[in-house]
């Protein structure tokens, strides 16, 4: 694996994700901020973050998978999310478990979570990027 995650101590381990990932692959993947479409492009979820949150990872995943990566090789995702406040937390995360569940892994590499005004139609709630390394 190209991706090595960790939580130093001295650190907060946050259980959601992890604080550092290592990289040591030689090719790199910038995936473009994922929303909930499906792939005819038609919103999932539409006012459920969780279920929006889910379409945004399993399409990371579809994305890392055609470029022959998976969730184990990301190194950073950034998620925004509209209107966000932290008791949309639990949502967020029954999202993230449910595309976890689906995509056999855990994504937990570094993150950041913002909230922002809006997106760029007014269905999406989330958006996800990512950036991966592959051997």
């Amino acid at each position: 694996m190209a991706i090595t995650l960790v939580d130093p101590s001295g650190l907060p381990a946050i259980g959601a994700y992890r604080q550092v990932s290592i990289a040591t692959g030689s090719k790199l993947v910038f995936i473009a901020g994922q929303v909930a479409w499906d792939a005819e492009g038609v919103t999932v979820g539409e006012g459920d973050l969780a279920a929006q949150v889910e379409q945004c990872y399993l399409n990371i995943g579809t994305a890392l998978a055609e470029v022959g990566g998976s969730f184990d090789d990301v190194a950073k995702l950034t998620v925004y999310v509209v209107d966000w406040t932290p008791d949309k937390m639990p949502l967020f995360l029954e999202g993230v478990a449910r595309a976890s569940a689906k995509l056999g892994v855990t994504p937990v590499p570094p993150g950041t979570l913002l909230g922002v005004a809006a997106l760029d139609v007014p269905d999406h709630l989330v958006e996800v990027e990512a950036t991966a390394v592959i051997d």
